[in-house]
């Protein structure tokens, strides 16, 4: 495995410590939502987690938080059906929310059902406006698909950032992840709005999970970093 979760200059890295200090912050569960109207009216910054079914987005958000049973794993595909919303930071000065969404591309489920969290889905990354970026997440083992691949024009289309990350990276050799990041980073060239840093993970070894730790702290709520520096 390549020796760096980030294949950027590290002086542009964001801060690893800040990104320490949040996610040791109380995360909980607030709601999940199965329609539009159930969305949480709240202008904290959001970060959502998406990508096919199966591609370990639960254990993901496990792994950055620490908590071993705070999102739902499964080893059946397609088993989250909400948008799972979770807030993370100080009590008194929550910082960032986390949004789990429902994977795509398979489900055991009828059409109907599929479609209808396809379009609430679609719905949420089109029109949140506390919406900061989506991680959208890829299998390193199977690189971009073409439902991932349209998922990431939408986001195009809707000025949305989004920021590749790739999981399971603990089970390719190292000069296996290497080819698959170069052939992502091709790929993304023709994406206005993602991300040029791609962040390789593995939820069981630990990979890369400071550096999107520190990742979505960029993204948060800068009263609850402050609440960070006057409690220090």
């Amino acid at each position: 495995m390549t020796g760096a979760p980030s294949e950027e200059n590290p002086l542009d890295t964001p801060d690893i410590e800040t990104g320490r200090w949040l996610f040791s912050q109380p995360c909980d569960f607030l709601r999940g939502v199965v329609d539009m109207k159930g969305l949480p009216a709240t202008a904290l910054a959001e970060v959502a987690f998406a990508g096919r079914s199966n591609v370990g987005k639960s254990s993901l958000i496990n792994a950055l938080t620490g908590r071993k049973t705070l999102a739902r794993t499964s080893n059946t595909p397609g088993r989250t059906k909400e948008l799972n919303f979770f807030v993370l930071g100080p009590s008194n000065a929550p910082a960032v929310m986390l949004v789990d969404l429902p994977g795509y591309g398979y489900a055991r489920e009828t059409k109907s059902r599929v479609n209808q969290w396809t379009a609430l889905v679609m719905s949420y990354l089109r029109g949140r406006a506390p919406l900061r970026r989506v991680f959208v997440l890829i299998d390193a083992r199977h690189g971009l698909k073409d439902n991932d691949e349209e998922v990431m024009a939408m986001l195009d289309e809707a000025a949305v950032s989004y920021q590749i990350v790739l999981t399971k990276a603990d089970k390719l050799k190292a000069g296996e992840i290497d080819t698959r990041l170069a052939e992502v980073r091709e790929r993304l060239r023709t994406h206005v709005a993602a991300h040029p840093r791609i962040v390789i993970t593995s939820s069981e070894k630990g990979t890369g999970i400071a550096e999107l730790r520190a990742e979505i702290a960029s993204l948060a709520d800068p009263a609850a970093l402050g609440y960070k520096s006057r409690t220090n």
